[in-house]
């Protein structure tokens, strides 16, 4: 006999309840169930440029696979710039861009679960993916995910209050004069500099803390503190490698902002791969 909904109120009540169970599960996996402990690895220069490799051979493997994971990217960036031309929040559309930056490592968990089949032989492509949106892992992955996007809310009020404090409150009257008025005036240089050092310290605080966490969540069933303990490790132990990677990733997604985003569709996934790659170099497991 089929089910029938008998009200509104206890359907809604049967709806929240699974939900809450659901939501309950999810943050239950936080703590994960791995009992292998990582290993954290000596990385070089010499390693982040292996990973980039074979980030960009991923890229080319899964090219159809990756663009439409990360097409909505660039789109949205378009979205973005054109409600800031369009509604007097031109001041906004570098520390949207840059802001990009704070949320790529989640945009990245599906490349990173790609490149994990691929090593490990498996069948892969955007149909396993969506395996990956299971409670076991969504509840790291959401409680991660919400830590950048604070980070990114953050970034953009204190956009506005180094603007304000510049160049500001007044918005520019077109975008040569704004363009005129930062790249010739005092003010202007001040804001870009103090734009570039608060940037730095966001930037720094997203890739300390998920430079290998994602990739981690990915690969283990590891609990969030270890994982986002060992990330923080890796950068301790490896400075220059890590600000290497940094430095990487800022200067190739600044070249996949122009123009409008769209190199993001080939800078994007290739970091993705690449990111997956330098995690396997940074860390291993006491089991294997």
């Amino acid at each position: 006999m089929a089910q029938t909904i008998g009200n509104p109120l206890s359907w809604a009540a049967n709806v929240l309840r699974g939900t809450g169970q659901s939501l309950g599960h999810a943050a239950e996996s936080v703590g994960g169930e791995s009992k292998s402990l990582p290993v954290v690895n000596d990385i070089t220069m010499g390693d982040v440029r292996a990973a980039l490799r074979s980030g960009m051979d991923d890229f080319t493997h899964f090219r159809s696979d990756v663009v439409f994971l990360v097409v909505l990217y660039p789109l949205i960036g378009i979205a973005l710039a054109y409600m800031a031309f369009n509604r007097g929040l031109m001041t906004m559309i570098f520390p949207m861009a840059a802001g990009f930056a704070l949320l790529g490592p989640v945009a990245g968990i599906g490349l990173y679960e790609l490149s994990r089949r691929r090593e490990a032989g498996q069948d892969a492509g955007w149909n396993n993916v969506l395996s990956l949106f299971r409670s076991d892992i969504m509840g790291r992955v959401l409680t991660l995910g919400a830590y950048l996007l604070g980070l990114f809310i953050l970034w953009m009020y204190a956009a506005v209050v180094i603007y304000d404090a510049t160049l500001g409150p007044a918005a520019p009257v077109s975008a040569s004069a704004f363009l005129t008025d930062v790249l010739r005036t005092g003010p202007g240089w001040t804001m870009i500099i103090l734009g570039f050092a608060v940037g730095f310290v966001f930037a720094l605080a997203v890739l300390v803390v998920s430079l290998t966490t994602f990739p981690m969540i990915v690969d283990r069933k590891i609990g969030l503190p270890v994982a986002v303990m060992t990330s923080v490790a890796v950068c301790r132990r490896n400075p220059v490698a890590v600000a290497g990677w940094g430095l990487t990733v800022a200067v190739l997604l600044a070249l996949g902002s122009i123009p409008f985003f769209l190199g993001l569709i080939v800078v994007l996934p290739v970091l993705g791969h690449a990111t997956w790659h330098l995690y396997r170099r940074a860390v291993s497991y006491e089991a294997e």
